[in-house]
C-alpha cells in the first residue's frame, strides 16, 4: 500500500472501468490523477486539429468528474519525460500508476520514464485496459506472435472468458483521491496553440444495441447508418473495451470481430514495430511507385472520376469519418490503381480521421496494398465500379457526396481500370521477384 500515488491517464479518459485508476485507488492511500497534453505529439498537428478539441472537451468533462469526488484532475502541456519526474518529486509521491500503450513513441517514453523513476525508487506500474488481450496474451504455441489473422482471433475466441471482461469498479474507491478545495483552472486551447472552434460533429458514445445485432447485415453498405461510429471511443478510451465486448459477444459475432481486429493490430505495433511506417514484409519496399502527384491531389480532394472513391474521400474531409467498407476501396484505388506509395494515403488519413489510431491505420492500409502481416494479395485489385454496384448500387452514398455526378463538372477518370491493373500486377510482380 503506497502513501501517495499519481495516476497518470492517457488514453483511458473515463473513471468508470479503468483498470489503471482502479489498480492505483486499491494499492494507494491517496492518488492524484493527472493528464497531459504531450507536446511532443501535439506540434506536429494542425492549429485547428479537430482531435485535440475533442480530447480538450473529454478532459473538461473529466475534470468535472473528478470534481464532484472533491478532487482536481492536473493538466499539463509539455514533454512527459520532463514533467512526470518533476511533479513526483514535488508532490513526494511513491508510485507511478498508468494503462500501457503499445506504439512505438509511446514505448520510447515509457522505457525512459521507468529508468528515471527507477533512479529515485519510484516505481512505474503499467495496468491493460485499451485491449481485451495485450501483447504475448495470444500466441502461437511455440510462442511466437500471430501474423495471420484467423488463427489469432480462434485463439482470442477460445482464451476468452468472464474474467478479461469484468469490469474495474474504480468508482468504488474514490474515497483514496486526493481531496482538494482548490480545482485548477482547465489550460485553454490557445494556450496550446490551437483552435477554440468545432468543425464536425463527434460521434456519440452510447450504442444501440439494435445496430451492433444487425451489423453483419447491414455493415457494408454506406448509405446506411449502420456502423457505430465508437471507434474514436475507443481510440481515446471515453468508453471501456470491456463492456463494449460483452455487449458484442452476447449480441453480435462479426462486430466483435471487428475489436480482435483492433486487438491484433495492436499487437502487431508492439511486436513489429518497423510496421508502423515501413512495409511488414519489407521485400514490398522495393516496389517502384509512381506518386504522380497531380492523381495525388485528385484522390485527396475526391476528383478521381470514380464516384465511391470520390464520395469516400469527400465524406472523410467533411466529417472527420469514412464507411469502413469505402475505407478499403479508396486504399486500394490508391495503392493499386494509382500506384501511390499506401505511406502516402496513411499520412493523409492520420490527417484527417478523428479515430486515427496508428496502428488499425498502418495494418489496415497495408493490407490494402498487399504489404502487410495479413493482407489482400498484391493480384487482388478492387474494381471501384463494381464496389459500387455492389454496395451502392442506387447511388444514395455517392449522390449525397458528390451532387453534380452526371454533369459536365464531374471529372472523367484519371485512369482506365483495366490499364492500372495491368500496369500493378507487372510492377509487383517485377519487384517481388526473388533478389
Amino acid at each position: 500500500m503506497y502513501t501517495k500515488s499519481i495516476f497518470w491517464h492517457r488514453r483511458d479518459l473515463r473513471i468508470h472501468d479503468n483498470a489503471g485508476l482502479h489498480k492505483a485507488l486499491t494499492n494507494s492511500k491517496e492518488v492524484q490523477p493527472i493528464f497531459i497534453f504531450d507536446s511532443q505529439i501535439l506540434q506536429f498537428l494542425p492549429e485547428n486539429d479537430q482531435r485535440v478539441l475533442f480530447i480538450h472537451q473529454e478532459i473538461a468533462k473529466l475534470k468535472n468528474q473528478y470534481a464532484k469526488f472533491n478532487c482536481d484532475l492536473k493538466v499539463f502541456f509539455g514533454d512527459p519525460k520532463e514533467i512526470i519526474p518533476r511533479f513526483i518529486t514535488e508532490h513526494k509521491a511513491e508510485a507511478l500508476f498508468t494503462n500501457r500503450d503499445y506504439e512505438p513513441y509511446a514505448n520510447q517514453r515509457d522505457s525512459f520514464l521507468f529508468k528515471e523513476l527507477e533512479k529515485i525508487d519510484v516505481p512505474f506500474i503499467g495496468s491493460k485496459d485499451h485491449v481485451i488481450f495485450e501483447k504475448n496474451e495470444v500466441i502461437k504455441d511455440d510462442g511466437k506472435p500471430y501474423t495471420v489473422f484467423t488463427p489469432y482471433s480462434r485463439k482470442w475466441k477460445a482464451k476468452l472468458n468472464n474474467f478479461y471482461l469484468k469490469p474495474y469498479p474504480s468508482e468504488k474507491y474514490t474515497q483514496n483521491l486526493i481531496k482538494s478545495t482548490d480545482h485548477s483552472q482547465l489550460i485553454s486551447l490557445s494556450e496550446m496553440g490551437f483552435e477554440d472552434k468545432q468543425l464536425v460533429v463527434f460521434p456519440s458514445k452510447n450504442w444501440k444495441e439494435e445496430l451492433i445485432k444487425n451489423y453483419h447485415q447491414n455493415r457494408d453498405f454506406p448509405s446506411l447508418n449502420a456502423t457505430s461510429k465508437l471507434s474514436i471511443h475507443l481510440r481515446f478510451g471515453t468508453i471501456s473495451i470491456r463492456e463494449l465486448a460483452r455487449v458484442a459477444k452476447s449480441l453480435n459475432e462479426t462486430y466483435l470481430n471487428e475489436l480482435i481486429w483492433r486487438d491484433f493490430y495492436q499487437m502487431i505495433i508492439y511486436w513489429f514495430p518497423h510496421s508502423a511506417k515501413n512495409s511488414f514484409k519489407t521485400h514490398y519496399d522495393r516496389i517502384q511507385w509512381e506518386n504522380n502527384e497531380i492523381h495525388f491531389k485528385a484522390w485527396c480532394e475526391g476528383k478521381t472520376g470514380y464516384p465511391i472513391v470520390d464520395a469516400g474521400m469527400r465524406e472523410l474531409n467533411s466529417t472527420g469519418f469514412m464507411h469502413n467498407r469505402v475505407r478499403m476501396i479508396v486504399a486500394s484505388f490508391l495503392t493499386k490503381h494509382l500506384l501511390i506509395d499506401w505511406r502516402l494515403g496513411e499520412g493523409y488519413f492520420a490527417e484527417k480521421l478523428l479515430d486515427f489510431e496508428l496502428a488499425s491505420n498502418s495494418g489496415g492500409w497495408q493490407w490494402a496494398a498487399g504489404c502487410g502481416c495479413d493482407a489482400a494479395p498484391y493480384f487482388r485489385v478492387f474494381n471501384p465500379t463494381s464496389q459500387q454496384e455492389k454496395f451502392d448500387k442506387k447511388f444514395e452514398y455517392i449522390k449525397k457526396w458528390v451532387p453534380e455526378l452526371g454533369t459536365t463538372e464531374y471529372p472523367s477518370p484519371i485512369i482506365d481500370h483495366k490499364i492500372a491493373r495491368e500496369r500493378v500486377l507487372l510492377r509487383y510482380k517485377e519487384a517481388l521477384q526473388p533478389i
